[in-house]
């Protein structure tokens, strides 16, 4: 509650936080709006592949042209920051090595993450990884890394996953035992075989619409057909230590007033396998129709009274419970992405403190096939035509040998898979050259024969 002041401190005492970042999409470019705005930060460089588009993306969120440089070495990066100016290159590589406090990861694909995360730490910086797909990934094994180096790693708040960690620590440092938490989304079984080519029929986007704006159909296709949840999900269990379950996801509409009513165990009239799990609710019932007071843009966690004397402070506060008045929730009903990151980079720079941070490997996303695959086939990854996301528990993975959603992207299938199977290692070619890949084979070895 006083990050705002010491971000103060920071810009009387002339010692800004310096921010690299990494990607240039909508979540960047959401942040990039905010930071310029923010005392006690200062963006050092952008990187993209494509430095053009970063510095459109600067100009569309109102920054002066003048304080905008292209630049491709770290000696050019650390130069501009003297003379207060952002550089934009086109090598991560150099922005790595510049004079920075935190890396900020922003690319999306999973093996780029891997990459700048690592690297970053091993030159000293901080990482906010706001590749998710990276972290579902790779997490444990980045959080290893930071601890080794003295550095922190950290979820991206904003985004729904460090939100709901913040909820469930909430509940957790106030006595409570967490029963579930998890995000809204909107959701119907056919969605996990969306498209790039289907997803905007189904989001109701025109070409007008789609054209105008930072629409990218794989990644939006990822958000419908249920991956982008499992990822999310995932890094939330291995911050959290919450176990998924065996099934995955259910994905029950489920409005916010009705959250304790059905996020609980089976026993007690819920639908939970098991309590200390995650959960995320569709906001259309099956036949299409709205959940009443939906979740979509939201996130909840639902707690439990340890005693009768909590339950009945329940009922004297107004919270919303179940019928037997023992379980509560506590939701939050949107979350703002990008613009809300600079909490992220305060509470790092400023507290050492992560929003959220992997700290153990419970769960993973395997690759399900949303089509049958044939041997030549090549695997698209997150969103693509081939495969979909599915939340399981690291222990039945590595044991079964699935294919994790983040190394799918190329894979090659060498073997037969029917519609709505699990693919495993078994089944496809992945490069062995893949920096991504070399890692998570050593965190799987480590999680089957932990020291």
């Amino acid at each position: 509650m006083n990050l705002y002041r010491l971000l103060q401190q920071r810009a009387e005492a002339g010692r800004p936080i310096r921010l690299g970042v990494i990607g240039a999409g909508k979540f960047s470019t959401m942040f990039l709006a905010q930071v310029r705005l923010t005392p006690g930060m200062q963006l050092v460089g952008i990187a993209d592949l494509d430095p053009e588009k970063a510095r459109q993306a600067c100009l569309r969120t109102g920054w002066p042209e003048e304080v905008l440089s292209f630049g491709d070495s770290t000696a050019a990066i650390n130069d501009g920051a003297r003379r207060g100016k952002t550089i934009l290159t086109g090598d991560s590589d150099r922005l790595l090595q510049a004079d920075l406090d935190i890396i900020l990861e922003i690319t999306g694909v999973p093996e780029a993450g891997a990459y700048h995360a690592w690297n970053a730490l091993e030159a000293g910086k901080h990482v906010v990884m706001v590749n998710v797909e990276a972290d579902a990934l790779l997490g444990a094994a980045l959080r290893e890394k930071a601890d080794e180096k003295g550095l922190v790693y950290s979820m991206a708040y904003g985004d729904q996953p460090a939100l709901i960690c913040e909820l469930v620590d909430w509940a957790r440092t106030v006595g409570f035992s967490v029963v579930c938490a998890g995000k809204g989304t909107r959701y119907q079984p056919g969605y996990h075989c969306s498209t790039p080519e289907t997803v905007w029929q189904y989001y109701g986007f025109s070409e007008a619409q789609v054209a105008s704006g930072d629409y990218n159909a794989q990644m939006f296709n990822s958000f419908l057909d249920g991956t982008k949840s499992a990822i999310e999900m995932c890094a939330v269990a291995n911050a959290t230590g919450l176990v998924p379950q065996r099934c995955g996801l259910k994905f029950p509409p489920v409005g916010v007033d009705v959250l304790p009513e059905i996020l609980k165990p089976e026993p007690e009239g819920g639908i939970l396998e098991h309590s200390g799990t995650v959960e995320v609710v569709a906001s259309e019932n099956r036949d299409g129709t709205p959940v009443k007071h939906d979740l979509r843009w939201g996130v909840y966690v639902v707690f439990k009274a340890p005693t009768d004397y909590v339950k009945r402070c329940f009922s004297e506060y107004g919270l919303p419970t179940d019928s037997s008045g023992k379980y509560s929730s506590l939701y939050r009903p949107c979350h703002l992405i990008g613009l809300e990151l600079g909490i992220s980079v305060a509470s790092v720079a400023l507290r050492g403190e992560p929003t959220g941070s992997s700290r153990s490997f419970v769960a993973d996303v395997a690759s399900v096939a949303k089509r049958d695959l044939k041997p030549g086939d090549i695997l698209d990854g997150e969103g693509g035509y081939t495969v979909y996301g599915r939340l399981a528990r690291a222990e039945d993975s590595v044991v079964s040998k699935y294919l994790p959603i983040g190394l799918s992207s190329k894979a090659k299938v060498i073997r037969s898979v029917v519609k709505d199977s699990i693919l495993t290692y078994d089944d496809v070619e992945v490069d062995d050259r893949l920096f991504s890949y070399r890692l998570r084979k050593i965190m799987e070895a480590e999680f089957k024969s932990p020291s």
